[in-house]
């Protein structure tokens, strides 16, 4: 595709020949914005305008904000409303919907989703292939790993969303399932392919299908220490 930089937009940035900057976008010094990265895309409710062209699609688009020394690679969109803080790195392919805040020192991994208006704190490590839809928040220095799905609707297809919330310094495992609802404790750790369906305990290690209470945060710690000294399974 054609690169194209709206008139309206602030781009104190790099912003590659190929990518596509809409509306009254801001785009931080140092940051750097890669070819085929869309960056202010029109809600939804715009696109049923049925614009004709690049031009009608920036006169619609209310743009995005990049901070500064944010690196956002190739193929991802970012649509209008959200808002990116300093140094956020996304992978290849992410989706960030509209409204969505990512805070500062953020990563988020490559064909990851933000399907929705999600907030996703400070120092947060997504991992790829994750999912997380509308009403989702997400503290401060959590891991998310590859192929987390979360969820919001606890009786598909309802009337009633009902976001998740996973608290500061989370540990959430490969594939983990969290059910529309849940509340996941501060520096709580939920094991690779569990099925989440009720809250999560602060400083606790829940694991299975559904998860249950296994560990304690500092029993994990010292399986940990042990593991990686030579010694010991991983936890379990």
């Amino acid at each position: 595709m054609a690169g194209y930089v709206s008139k309206r937009a602030q781009v104190h940035g790099a912003v590659m020949e190929n990518a596509i900057v809409l509306g009254g976008s801001i785009i931080g010094e140092e940051a750097l914005i890669d070819n085929w990265v869309y960056v202010g895309y029109p809600s939804r409710r715009k696109l049923k305008r049925l614009p004709r062209g690049i031009q009608e699609l920036d006169s619609i688009s209310d743009g995005a904000r990049i901070g500064r020394g944010c690196v956002i690679r190739g193929l991802t969109v970012i649509y209008e409303g959200a808002e990116l803080g300093d140094f956020v790195e996304t992978g290849h392919g992410v989706l960030i919907r509209e409204n969505s805040r990512i805070g500062s020192g953020s990563r988020i991994g490559s064909f990851s989703q933000l399907d929705g208006e999600v907030y996703v704190g400070e120092n947060v490590n997504i991992q790829s292939m994750a999912y997380l839809p509308h009403l989702t928040w997400v503290g401060d220095d959590v891991f998310i790993g590859p192929n987390v799905i979360v969820t919001n609707d606890r009786y598909p297809v309802s009337r009633r969303l009902s976001g998740v919330r996973i608290g500061r310094g989370a540990i959430i495992g490969a594939g983990a399932v969290l059910i529309a609802g849940i509340e996941v404790g501060e520096n709580s750790i939920i094991a690779a392919g569990s099925i989440v369906t009720r809250d999560v305990p602060a400083n606790s290690m829940v694991m299975g299908a559904p998860a249950r209470v296994r560990l304690s945060r500092a029993e994990y710690e010292e399986r940990k220490r042990l593991y990686e000294g030579g010694g010991g399974n991983a936890p379990g």
